[in-house]
């Protein structure tokens, strides 16, 4: 029954957007942890994600996210002051 109701709400999404959504939601989880190194850690990963995602699961503007987050990532990581 839970896996229904999962994948009938997922059904009207792609996998984009179900990335981007774990993205936000382990982003705001690590905000409060207050480290440059895991947010940065946290962008090059799932920079890699959106990077390696077949293209014909999802649009083409989620790599483009995901090249952008793998440049933005290492900033982070580097720039913590721990």
């Amino acid at each position: 029954m839970l896996l229904q109701i999962i994948d009938s709400f997922l059904l009207n999404y792609n996998v984009g957007q179900a990335l981007l959504l774990g993205f936000v939601v382990l982003t705001l989880g690590a905000i409060p942890l207050g480290s440059r190194r895991i947010l940065g850690i946290n962008f090059v990963v799932f920079g890699l994600i959106f990077a390696l995602t077949p293209t014909d699961l999802v649009p083409v503007h989620y790599l483009f996210l995901g090249i952008t987050l793998m440049v933005i990532g290492p900033m982070l990581y580097v720039t913590a002051n721990e």
